[in-house]
């Protein structure tokens, strides 16, 4: 290869390993043009999958600095570029390989940090971006659900509390009150009492003063009658 096109080639890796969030490195030995085709077409807008010289690709990796490829760069390589959802690139390498075992994933790059193959395959357990956001959407749906229903039932509570006050008023009217007729009645009782305790003081004297006119009657009489017989 002419040196200017291996520049070319050099500054198309390095392109790609730019504009790619994460890459998986594979040996492709034994797969044929059809199943490569497979894979590609399997990977869709998640990865693109290209078939790599391991000397080219080492430059290409330095260029971005990215480290730690060296030792995978062996035999026959061909790189997945992610572009799209990374764990969906992932899983679709896993899934391959599964049916496919002459796919070996040897490791990879992700955000700038090198991955092993435990790593790759880790990755691919997790769940998807679309999943997530699934079940963020469905959590949020349901909480803002549950924020409408109490809010919704904010008006009827507050009728069912003003019909229960209403109903507990006109059998007792001293709740809207506040409790303030009893403390009247309560006031207005000693009152009352003290003023029949005066009235029942007010009586013996009453009586005592009606008597005495008749005593002081009775005396004089007695006066007369000792006053005739002298």
């Amino acid at each position: 290869m002419a040196r200017a096109d291996k520049q070319a080639a050099v500054a198309e890796i390095a392109d790609e390993f730019s504009a790619a969030s994460g890459a998986v490195l594979t040996e492709y030995r034994g797969l044929t043009v059809k199943e490569l085709k497979d894979l590609r077409r399997s990977l869709g807008e998640n990865a693109d999958y290209a078939v790599v010289k391991n000397t080219l690709a080492k430059i290409a990796a330095k260029q971005v600095g990215i480290e730690g490829f060296d030792d995978l760069l062996t035999g026959p390589t061909a790189i997945a570029f992610i572009k799209g959802d990374v764990v969906e690139a992932a899983k679709g390498l896993r899934d391959f390989a599964k049916a496919n075992p002459n796919l070996v994933i040897k490791g990879g790059v992700l955000e700038g940090k090198s991955l092993d193959a435990a790593e790759i395959a880790k990755l691919a357990d997790l769940e998807s971006r679309d999943v997530l956001l699934s079940k963020l959407a469905g959590a949020f749906t349901a909480t803002l659900s549950q924020a409408l229903y109490a809010f919704n039932a904010l008006p009827s509570k507050a009728a069912q509390l003003a019909a229960a006050l209403e109903a507990k008023a006109a059998e007792d009217p001293t709740i809207l009150a506040g409790g303030a007729a009893p403390a009247v009645a309560a006031e207005e009782a000693p009152a009352e009492e003290a003023a029949e305790a005066a009235a029942e003081t007010e009586a013996p004297a009453d009586e005592a003063a009606e008597e005495a006119p008749a005593a002081e009657t009775a005396e004089a009489a007695s006066d007369e009658g000792d006053t005739a017989e002298a």
